[in-house]
């Protein structure tokens, strides 16, 4: 038997079902092959960094495949609508057997997925799918009325119940004896159309799955007890950063949580590593809401009644946000760290989320969008979900009334203002009490500092928010 494997955001050889599995059924050889799909990835918004990084990580694949002797294919075809088409052509023409893949779970790549099912079966071809980017699949976890959880606490405590461990395939793939040359692998192309490669990023996310297993372990040994603390200063290494390898699947979910359990059992347990788990149950929870109710992935918001939230369409205070020149420090640096970095701290995340929403009233989605055309870990169901909870239109989201401030936010979480001075050049020199006191900054910018002045005033746009939004969304009372 010589199978077909089809990598798509599963870019790694350990704990991959997809490629385990066609690796023990290969007989006479293993052939494997990714997609490049330019036009699909600008339609579903993703980053330059994004693609520099799945590009690098393509290349690290490619030596690792040929390692093992298995011939690796990158082939381009515009968007998904071209690839059963490809993919049938590819297993007639190196006389493959069947097609191995792992399963998606965003709209579009499911309707390919079923796409690409039809057309094997037609053609009378084995097609064998796997459970991959999960730790539990998607319907397994149901509320007693049979229904996908939609609130976090009830999802955590089922998930906990049903895994402590989980169980990891195979470390590595056997190697392959080719009985014939079936191909040459694909040369990674430098170049794509509609993005752009520079090697910006590139010092900053080393790829492949070796530099992945590293970081993993350099924050389990040195970063996970002291997480709970570090978490949300963003002025500190505090985070893992390995949400850009769980997004292509360079890491799977699965390696992660076993050797995060594996390190609390050898070193003791300890709250800062069972709260970094929490965000791994989050990450879990996200894609599970994603798979249970799919219109969040067509743009549409959790809860019905957020259609009717009457947005303000202000291009120049959006521009303001996207560019980080709101007038409010902390707003600006997470902004500019994006926009620079191709990533952003998650509590500015939040803060940033929250201020276009909730202080600007606009609409989430212009801002989902930013954030997938910047991240370098963009990914659907965690941007999506994350948006949703801030502007209080997603499933188990923050209540209406909850509405960061940013100053006291700056002023909690950013004490000594280092990381605002890091990223907003023009705050440089001023002094941490001058940062995070709306009165002392708007006198400097009037004399001395070229930084505008807030686009709104907090009080009053917290009001205007929950006047708002209470009209729709009105669940419970506001706090004072």
């Amino acid at each position: 038997m010589r199978p077909l494997i089809w990598f798509r955001s599963d870019l790694r050889l350990r704990d991959n079902p997809a490629l385990h599995h066609a690796s023990r059924e290969a007989r006479h050889g293993l052939l494997a092959v990714f997609f490049l799909t330019p036009a699909q990835w600008s339609a579903h918004d993703w980053s330059n960094a994004k693609v520099e990084f799945l590009v690098r990580s393509l290349e690290v694949l490619s030596r690792e495949l040929a390692q093992l002797n298995i011939v690796f294919l990158v082939e381009r075809v515009a968007d998904f609508a071209g690839i059963p088409e490809r993919l049938l052509q590819l297993v007639k023409r190196h006389r493959c057997d069947a097609l191995y893949f792992n399963r998606e779970y965003e709209a579009n790549e499911q309707q390919r997925d079923e796409r690409v099912l039809a057309s094997f079966h037609r053609a009378g071809i084995a097609a064998h799918v796997f459970a991959d980017q999960m730790v539990v699949e998607p319907g397994e976890l149901r509320t007693r009325a049979g229904r996908f959880y939609a609130v976090y606490g009830a999802f955590r405590r089922r998930f906990l119940e049903r895994i402590q461990r989980p169980e990891l395939l195979e470390v590595l793939p056997r190697p392959q004896r080719q009985e014939t040359l079936i191909g040459r692998p694909g040369a990674i192309p430098q170049r794509i159309t509609g993005f752009r490669l520079t090697g910006k990023f590139t010092s900053r996310w080393p790829a492949g799955e070796q530099a992945a297993r590293s970081r993993l372990r350099g924050f389990l040994e040195k970063g996970a007890r002291d997480y709970r603390d570090r978490r949300d200063l963003p002025a500190r290494d505090g985070t893992s950063r390995l949400s850009p390898y769980l997004a292509l699947g360079v890491l799977s979910p699965r390696q992660v949580l076993a050797m995060a359990s594996d390190h609390g059992k050898r070193a003791g347990g300890s709250p800062g590593l069972s709260t970094w788990i929490d965000q791994l149950i989050w990450r879990e929870f996200y894609r599970h809401v994603l798979a249970g109710f799919p219109h969040v992935s067509r743009s549409r918001p959790f809860r019905p009644e957020g259609d009717a939230i009457p947005w303000r369409y202000e291009e120049s205070e959006f521009r303001a946000w996207c560019d980080g020149r709101t007038g409010l420090p902390i707003v600006d640096a997470g902004m500019r760290q994006l926009n620079e970095t191709g990533w952003m701290h998650n509590r500015l995340r939040m803060i940033t989320a929250m201020f276009l929403a909730k202080h600007l009233l606009i609409d989430w989605r212009m801002g989902e969008r930013y954030f997938m055309r910047r991240l370098v870990d963009g990914d659907l169901a965690n941007n999506n979900g994350g948006w949703q909870w801030c502007a209080s239109t997603g499933t188990d989201a923050a209540p209406y009334f909850r509405i960061f401030n940013p100053w006291t936010q700056g002023r909690r979480f950013d004490p000594d203002g280092d990381f605002i001075r890091r990223h907003v050049a023009e705050l440089r020199h001023v002094p941490a009490r001058d940062l995070h006191d709306p009165e002392r900054l708007r006198k400097l910018s009037r004399t001395t500092l070229d930084y505008p002045f807030p686009l709104v005033e907090h009080r009053a746009a917290r009001e205007r928010a929950i006047r708002i939004f209470g009209a729709v969304l009105g669940r419970g009372r506001p706090r004072s």
